[in-house]
């Protein structure tokens, strides 16, 4: 799964490595967690834009914004399928933009506290040469329940998940899915509704593209929004 990320690049290396025009001020974000405001890629009329959209997909026949809290990620090998996804699938396919996430792993099996399950340890996961990179991501709008539209419609999103590669196996039994530059264009073209070829980019990345590193359980709240958050101890 994927439940925290981090956006701490500069702004001129995200225009280059996304080919966009221009973005909004963006500021470093060390721990961005559900329900908040992710910067995500998305085709628009003439090329690519970056829009803030909210993390966690309503989907838009839904008659409650809060289903968006159970919607944080779709699996990737159902979400063509999927009523909460299908629809955003194949029409409104987006790049969620970050520079790492985070993920637990279980230590050992003594229980942290009464009602509390094994301790965890944090590991956060990057590209090896730092660069910014994107999850594959849906997106929807949803107007509100039917009779009672909203003024704003709210805009969300989804991250998608896949079986995990092998350094991600040691932390978890899913990984979300980090989309080669190569696999941009399709990925965002709203015309093409190859479902069995968009499937095809939905795979593990190389083991040798990311490192995992242990950090500080100062992320595990999503209160703590500082450098901290990303500073590698010896686990």
């Amino acid at each position: 799964m994927c439940g925290r990320f981090t956006l701490r690049s500069n702004l001129n290396l995200i225009l280059q490595q996304f080919a966009l025009d221009e973005v909004p001020d963006l500021t470093p974000r060390y721990n961005i967690a559900p329900t908040q405001m992710v910067p995500v890629i998305r085709a628009n009329e003439t090329g690519r834009e970056l829009a803030m959209l909210r993390w966690g997909l309503i989907p838009s026949w839904s008659k409650d914004e809060k289903m968006g809290n159970r919607l944080l990620n779709a699996r990737s090998e159902t979400a063509a399928e999927k009523p909460s996804f299908r629809s955003a699938f194949r029409r409104r396919r987006c790049l969620v933009v970050a520079d790492g996430f985070y993920e637990w792993k279980k230590i050992g099996t003594v229980s942290s506290g009464r009602g509390k399950g094994p301790p965890k340890q944090p590991y956060y996961i990057r590209m090896r040469d730092e660069r910014p990179f994107a999850f594959a991501g849906l997106w929807e709008t949803w107007r509100g329940p039917k009779g009672d539209e909203l003024a704003t419609p709210i805009q969300s999103c989804t991250i998608l998940t896949t079986e995990p590669n092998d350094l991600m196996q040691t932390l978890h039994d899913r990984m979300p899915v980090i989309l080669p530059p190569d696999d941009y264009e399709m990925w965002l073209d709203p015309d093409f509704e190859g479902i069995d070829a968009l499937k095809a980019l939905q795979r593990p990345l190389a083991n040798d593209e990311l490192i995992a590193d242990p950090v500080s359980t100062f992320v595990n709240s999503p209160r703590n929004e500082s450098p901290e958050c990303v500073v590698t101890i010896d686990a």
